[in-house]
């Protein structure tokens, strides 16, 4: 059995009993930096052997973790934050596993885009979830086919990068687009900020930007 179990996106009280209770009773965890992971199940009081699970390593490890699965090993894999598999590895050990006919079983969890998204106030009813743009290959091909979307979008950016990525979206959008960034969800300096792209853009360039950030923009009128 492979269960994938999604761990709070900041707020360590949003942690499911039943993921609790899962994270107690496997063999191994996977994790995607066990320092980080570590927090978390010390918080828990969960003592259980860890193993790095990540995008650096995932292609060399994967055949030998389903090997062990195949032995009768129950595994949970975790990421630093969020459902693993949402823009966090997962999906090579995933599709491996119903390869060779292993249980997989996801937790339903947090994710950071779905309080974004309904945070925002934009509509909610269908959207498209981007995740993180390319960083150079791509990236204009891609801002270009989503100027003319027009369902809500949604993005994940770094703090780094976020000043960039609003400039290049006033470029592709237009300034007027509506748009909401939320950065620190859970967390006691949550921040959401709405408004046309110009004006959030105006808002982060006058502060530091701390936190991961989700980016929600409203589709082109129809």
């Amino acid at each position: 059995m492979l269960y994938i179990v999604p761990t709070p996106i900041g707020n360590l009280g949003d942690m499911t009993f039943r993921a609790v209770a899962i994270l107690k009773e496997v063999d191994l965890i996977l994790a995607e930096d066990t320092r980080t992971s570590g927090v978390l199940l010390k918080h828990y009081e969960i003592h259980k052997s860890m193993f790095p699970y990540h995008q650096h390593n995932e292609h060399k490890i994967t055949e030998r973790l389903v090997e062990e699965l195949l032995a009768g090993k129950t595994m949970a894999l975790l990421t630093d934050a969020g459902t693993p598999g949402i823009s966090d590895p997962a999906f090579f050990l995933v599709r491996a596993a119903i390869k060779n006919g292993i249980r997989v079983e996801c937790l339903p969890g947090a994710t950071a885009f779905v309080p974004a998204l309904i945070n925002s106030g934009l509509p909610s009813d269908s959207f498209c979830f981007e995740g993180f743009l390319p960083l150079k290959k791509g990236r204009h091909t891609i801002l270009t086919a989503l100027s003319a979307e027009k369902r809500t979008i949604l993005l994940y950016e770094s703090p780094m990068r976020l000043i960039k990525t609003l400039e290049q979206l006033i470029t592709y959008f237009g300034e007027d687009r509506q748009c909401c960034v939320s950065r620190e969800l859970t967390k006691k300096f949550e921040e959401n900020a709405r408004g046309t792209l110009k004006e959030v853009l105006e808002h982060f360039s006058l502060k530091g930007v701390k936190g991961e950030i989700v980016i929600v923009i409203a589709g082109k009128e129809k």
